[in-house]
């Protein structure tokens, strides 16, 4: 679609939703996060987001003011421990209290197990696991524990079976899950709610970076999901507004897949060639990946 600033985000959620509320959105410069960052300033949220890329968060916050949002952004690494906890300290200064976190900042490279190295392991796992743990850590100590309340989504992957192919992103994910359950109990007291979502395969920019030899197996994944597609973003977005809005008050250390039940089903049971139902396209400037194309 990507129709700009003619069009609004259609969220299935009441307008006003997240009035008066500041949400934190990690890796909001693409893909998913920036989808995610849209609709909750559709929705009223005031948004900062932050990823390594100044030029792309600054490309999604022109996007969110010329539709009318409020967002602001910070460039740094959320692997970095000291970068972390002085650009949470300085929004907390400059803009005021944040009620949300969505963990969304990630990234991983296809490899089979033999062939990654020590280096590209810890890599994928502080991107995927380490990184969100400091930023979940340090939103708690310097905010989240003295305001009576927030919540916290984070990003995991269907890793249900396993990740061959990708073990070192599957091993950090899981680890982000069982995180999530640890945190929520630890945090609890504080009225804190920590929940997961586990995306599985999802029609966003990111499949445009991997390499032609992965590209004719993207084109090929909706074969093998029951529900006969890929996810759209505004899917994988709304389930995350679902988990930080007051409806889920009640839900805190869940991890909660969006797959089409790809992670599901049995050899015995063959799988429609056809079939499935329609995609709910609720973000207006979203676009086809080119390898889908």
């Amino acid at each position: 679609m990507d129709q700009g600033s003619s069009a609004q985000y259609r969220s299935v959620f009441r307008p006003g939703l997240f009035d008066g509320q500041r949400i934190w959105v990690t890796g909001g410069g693409s893909g998913i996060g920036r989808c995610v960052a849209h609709e909750l300033a559709a929705l009223g949220a005031e948004l900062v987001i932050s990823g390594r890329s100044a030029d792309k968060l600054q490309r999604v916050a022109d996007e969110i003011g010329a539709d009318g949002g409020r967002c602001s952004w910070r460039a740094f690494d959320i692997r970095d421990e000291q970068a972390v906890q002085t650009n949470v300290a300085a929004v907390l200064i400059e803009r005021g209290p944040v009620q949300g976190l969505v963990n969304n900042a990630g990234g991983q490279f296809p490899a089979p197990l033999m062939a990654i190295s020590k280096r590209g392991f810890e890599a994928v796992v502080a991107n995927n696991l380490t990184g969100g743990f400091l930023m979940m850590r340090e939103l708690f100590t310097q905010c989240l524990q003295g305001q009576g309340g927030g919540a916290i989504v984070n990003m995991t992957a269907d890793f249900r079976n396993g990740m061959p192919g990708m073990a070192h992103s599957g091993a950090a994910r899981a680890g982000m899950s069982n995180l999530t359950m640890s945190a929520a109990c630890e945090w609890a007291h504080a009225g804190v709610r920590v929940n997961a979502v586990a995306p599985g395969w999802v029609a966003s920019s990111g499949m445009d970076s991997y390499g032609p030899a992965i590209q004719p197996l993207i084109r090929q994944l909706k074969e093998h999901v029951p529900l006969r597609r890929l996810a759209s973003e505004a899917e994988v977005s709304a389930a995350i507004v679902f988990l930080l809005s007051p409806a889920a008050a009640f839900i805190s250390g869940v991890t909660l897949p969006i797959d089409g039940a790809a992670s599901l089903g049995s050899p015995l049971f063959p799988r429609p060639a056809e079939g499935g139902n329609a995609p709910f396209e609720g973000f207006h400037r979203a676009s086809t990946p080119e390898v889908l194309k």
